[in-house]
């Protein structure tokens, strides 16, 4: 019987965004076609969204059961060691002896090395422009993990691009403790773009939207010109060779 790969992702209703998604779990498949290959989408929003829109997709829960009984190989797309991450873990622990047998991959995140990998595929993406700042919007976690982003901060400067500056939507550092770096450095112009899988939601409002409270509203309420780039981490080729090592491991480690 052969083993099955569970790509196991958030989400997301914003369908230019899901091609990040899509970009991902074409890489897996690809790196692993011997393996059969099901979906799961973690947020109980969106699936009911695109069940709306006359689209299924399975929760983690009802996966793991059409499973059971099979070898499964479970990764996810999450960002890192978070409170999501955490809910997978627990799911896939809880139905252990379900299974033939059954593992969980690691995050996009998982160490100082991703970290770096991240790091050049973005500022390879991203060259930089003189007397402008490249601003990445992370989602955030109150979880320990969440000092991945000014973590990630400090290596583009180790590397050389001190233009590099990251904030979150919900954790730490925020928007209002970054804008003070931007002002010291005599910032006056911006490029956003998101730090996340996808571009969705947050991107398209919390980042890019015109409400006074949005990063690019703010941003040039400040006096700071905004240019905003709409593009999911998961379209980069970098990213998507990262997933495919952790699949790799996580395969090695079970063989």
């Amino acid at each position: 019987m052969p083993k099955t790969l569970l790509c196991v992702s958030f989400g997301t209703s914003v369908p230019a965004a899901r091609e990040s998604i899509s970009a991902v779990e074409t890489a897996l498949q690809q790196s692993a076609p011997d393996l059969a290959f099901v979906r799961a989408f973690t947020s109980p929003t969106i699936r009911r969204i695109l069940q709306s829109r006359g689209e299924r997709v399975q929760s983690l829960p009802e996966a793991l059961e059409a499973l059971a009984g099979k070898e499964v190989l479970v990764q996810p797309t999450h960002f890192l060691y978070g409170q999501e991450y955490d809910c997978i873990r627990r799911e896939v622990e809880s139905r252990q002896d379900r299974f033939s047998s059954i593992a969980l991959g690691k995050p996009l995140l998982a160490g100082v090395e991703d970290l770096r990998v991240l790091a050049a595929a973005i500022a390879e993406a991203c060259p930089p422009v003189s007397g402008e700042a490249l601003l990445l919007m992370g989602h955030g976690t109150e979880h320990f993990s969440g000092v991945v982003y000014p973590a990630l901060q400090t290596v583009f400067h180790m590397m050389g691009r001190t233009d590099v500056y990251v904030a979150t939507v919900e954790g730490w550092p925020t928007l209002d403790q970054v804008l003070p770096q931007l002002e010291r450095a005599g910032i006056r112009a911006a490029h956003l773009m998101p730090l996340m899988l996808v571009a969705g939601d947050h991107a398209c409002n919390d980042m890019a939207g015109d409400d006074p409270d949005s990063w690019k509203s703010r941003l040039s309420a400040a006096g700071v010109s905004v240019r905003c780039t709409l593009r999911g981490l998961g379209t980069l080729p970098a990213v998507q060779t990262l997933y495919t090592a952790h699949l790799r491991e996580l395969r090695e480690q079970n063989s």
